[in-house]
């Protein structure tokens, strides 16, 4: 597959898109654009022009680094716009042998007995679980011989008014959507290991102004969740706190947040209003500022994961990854409130991934990275997109006939194999005869093979047999 792709990560501080080449399995990174973010809110679009604005200032960044003429794109969307709901299907197998057809069609009537609000789309349909006959916990049906098979499904949902405006902000930026993902589910894709898919995980993103939760466990994601608090809050609580410019307390925040120690040393700051005054704050509140905002966030994620009811199934742990995690001392705090759960803070993964740029190694561009690995076929297998369309990595050429038409392929080859046999041999037979009946046939008679002796004047010499056979002959010639 040699293809280029457009990613775009629409965040609530900072909008991100990349332009990428993808041959065979390797992704080649060959531009990005990374702007402020206007006209979003928590996720949510605010304002349609400004945040057009904003995405058509990051795509034109990006095409002007990679000489890319591109205008599709790949989008996430936000996790506040997202609601999930469990469904199950369950087909017979006729002809016992389990095709994509067969697979296609349980998921769609898992998705089509799911009581789906009517003011809602599907963005992604996630089968979580197949059962063969008896045989529960299935990773992968296909090509299995049974005659009845069951799926169960995670389906992932957005407000047809939210995703319409979202699509507008984009379109006007000058681009087609060819593919929506939710953001936790990219961010997912870009940090989880095959390990960690395997014996469950939680990933948890802390973005500028929201925070997402989705818990994998089985073969795809089970649970996700939104909080509107992020980074930013961290820096509102700093600049009433400390009296001080919001630029100034995101600076303090990223000079001096730490999780762990406190300080006694005092820093000066401008003061809000006051261009000749600045105050005296010791870092010690700094720090419990801090300490309070992050400590509520994690407290609320992990009662929402709580409500899952999937904690004993993470068995590799918690995945925490966004700008937020680049606090000092974020991961022990958040190992304290998990209960001991594994925490582990992680950034894009590289692996087949080349040409990338120093800023996007870090947890904030987690999202767009894995906006590249899904479209380079690193999604769930089987899932249904925003498209209906199933995508999957089988390739094979029967794909799309079933078992009866393939037996009705192979009945009708045999069918005319063994009547091309039988005209051989009737061809053969009518050869053989007609041979014969040529040598049966009397040769025909010439003037020059017979001697005719001069009949006798004498009448009784006619009855002899010899002059009697002379005499017919005469006759007949």
């Amino acid at each position: 597959m040699n293809e280029t792709i457009l990613a775009i990560d629409i965040g609530s501080t900072k909008i991100c898109a990349i332009i990428s080449e993808i041959v065979g399995d390797d992704i080649q990174i060959i531009g990005h654009g990374i702007t402020k973010s206007q006209g979003v809110k928590k996720g949510v679009i605010t304002n349609i022009e400004l945040a057009s604005k904003s995405i058509k200032k990051a795509i034109n960044d990006a095409k002007r680094i990679s000489g890319s003429t591109i205008s599709t794109a790949t989008i996430s969307i936000s996790n506040a716009y997202a609601k999930s709901l469990n469904s199950t299907g369950i087909v017979n197998i006729p002809h016992k042998d389990i095709s994509i057809a067969e697979i296609e069609r349980v998921i769609h009537i898992a998705q089509h007995n799911a009581n789906i609000p009517t003011e809602y789309d599907v963005i992604h349909v996630l089968p979580y679980n197949f059962k063969v006959d008896d045989q529960d916990f299935i990773e992968d049906p296909y090509g299995m011989n049974a005659s009845r098979m069951e799926v169960n499904v995670n389906i992932i949902i957005t407000q047809k008014s939210s995703l319409s405006n979202l699509k507008k902000a984009v379109r006007s930026a000058g681009v087609d959507i060819d593919g929506i993902v939710l953001n936790g589910y990219a961010a997912a894709i870009a940090t989880m290991g095959e390990d960690e898919k395997e014996l469950g995980v939680a990933v948890i993103d802390m973005g500028g102004q929201t925070s997402s939760l989705i818990v994998h466990t089985g073969n795809s994601i089970r649970y996700n969740d939104f909080l509107g608090v992020g980074s930013n809050h961290i820096t509102n609580d700093l600049s009433m706190a400390l009296h001080t410019p919001l630029q100034v307390a995101e600076n303090v925040k990223k000079r001096h947040g730490n999780l762990i120690n406190g300080s006694t040393e005092t820093i000066d700051l401008p003061i809000i209003g006051d261009e000749e005054n600045r105050n005296e704050v010791s870092l010690e509140i700094v720090h419990s500022v801090i300490l309070a905002r992050v400590e509520e966030t994690l407290t609320i994620l992990a009662m929402s994961l709580e409500r899952s009811a999937l904690k004993e199934q993470i068995s590799s742990g918690i995945i925490l990854t966004g700008g937020m995690t680049k606090l000092k001392g974020i991961r022990e705090l958040a190992q304290a409130i998990f209960d001991g759960v594994p925490v582990r803070i992680a950034q894009p993964k590289e692996q087949n991934i080349s040409g990338f740029f120093d800023e996007l190694k870090d947890p904030a561009f987690s999202t767009v990275i894995g906006l590249l690995l899904y479209k380079a076929d690193r999604h769930t297998e089987y899932e249904v997109n925003m498209n209906n369309k199933l995508l999957h990595s089988k390739h094979t050429q029967t794909d799309d006939l079933s078992d009866i038409q393939l037996n009705q392929a192979r009945t009708k080859e045999e069918s005319e194999e063994k009547i091309d046999l039988g005209n051989i041999e009737l061809a053969e037979t009518i050869k053989a005869t007609n041979e014969k009946i040529e040598e049966r046939k009397p040769r025909p008679i010439k003037n020059e093979e017979f001697i005719f002796e001069e009949l006798p004047d004498d009448p009784n010499d006619i009855g002899s047999p010899i002059k009697k056979i002379a005499n017919w002959a005469r006759q007949l010639f």
